[in-house]
């Protein structure tokens, strides 16, 4: 029989028993279309409180193709994310976000792109679910990063995507406890097809994707992928304290040509004062993201830590 080309399926889940079934049903029904194709199906719990692990267990169980990993704690998303995509042996990867908000079924169409010749083919959220200030954090934070970044990001990055795996040994050999997946991406492929695609509703009932969150990711991404705010508090003070200087001169002029009756003007140096202060505790602020991005990057330790395996050959430990 001629060999098929593989493609692995890898899976993050946190908090997804809703959603464990329903995705391996729609999976299966979408490799149905596909026949040409090898697959394997990978589950990756970051350590979930509920039945998440238990339900994999029990797909595992039904299906040898299906593998699963559970992390001995939660790692966070964005660390989670990047390990996954290492379980994968296909011929390419397929990261599917387990609460199925975004559709399995999509996967079709991203091969198409792929045979082509397309190393990565990222699905973009057409939609979000995101509301008020996270809808505005999102428009912001993209437009600050492509205005200060050393690389262009692509505009509402979901993680869902097909990528080659060319592109995964490459992911392969990054050393990052931080790393930032949408910024490594463009900055070591220069090959990828962006395609609109619908962002359903979490089976969860919610995402888990809260200001904070989002917040934690956006600091790692400038950290990692700009220079500019650190060299911009040096312009502003240098700027700053010119202005001071001058401004200084023309009240020592003003008081001297107008001894009687010019003001010394308390609430101005009250207003500078307030103002100063801001504006060296905003890049203070900035520094210490910096300083904090340093020391988690050199204390190298392990992006990831599982504690079972099913389905690998070795299913009592990782």
């Amino acid at each position: 029989m001629e060999n098929r080309k593989k493609i692995s399926v890898t899976i993050p889940c946190y908090k997804e028993e809703n959603s464990v079934f329903e995705m391996y049903d729609r999976l299966i029904a979408t490799f149905q279309k596909i026949p040409q194709y090898d697959y394997e199906i990978i589950y990756v719990d970051d350590c979930s409180p509920d039945n998440t692990w238990k339900k994999i267990t029990q797909v595992c169980q039904r299906d040898k193709k299906v593998k699963g990993v559970h992390n001995i704690t939660n790692f966070g998303p964005l660390r989670n994310i990047f390990q996954t995509v290492k379980y994968g042996t296909g011929d390419a990867v397929f990261i599917l976000m387990g609460d199925l908000q975004q559709p399995p079924e999509k996967l079709i169409e991203f091969v198409t792109y792929w045979e082509k010749g397309y190393s990565a083919v990222i699905g973009a959220h057409a939609n979000t679910q995101d509301h008020g200030l996270l809808s505005c954090f999102r428009t912001a934070y993209y437009r600050l990063m492509n205005s200060i970044s050393t690389k262009q990001m692509i505009p509402r990055f979901s993680y869902f995507g097909l990528f080659d795996q060319s592109i995964i040994e490459i992911l392969s050999e990054i050393e990052d406890q931080q790393p930032f997946f949408p910024g490594i991406l463009v900055e070591y492929c220069n090959n990828i097809k962006v395609l609109d695609v619908p962002q359903e509703e979490s089976k969860r009932g919610h995402s888990g994707q809260n200001f904070l969150k989002k917040y934690d990711q956006a600091m790692v991404s400038i950290t990692s992928y700009t220079k500019l705010l650190m060299r911009l508090a040096t312009f502003v003070g240098a700027l700053i304290g010119i202005i001071a200087v001058l401004f200084s001169l023309y009240v020592m002029v003003m008081k001297l040509l107008h001894w009687d009756t010019y003001p010394l003007g308390i609430p101005t140096v009250i207003i500078g004062i307030f103002f100063l202060g801001a504006i060296q505790l905003f890049f203070l602020g900035i520094l210490g993201e910096y300083v904090l991005s340093i020391n988690e990057r050199s204390m190298k330790k392990p992006l990831t830590k599982a504690d079972k395996l099913l389905n690998f050959g070795e299913d009592e430990q990782a």
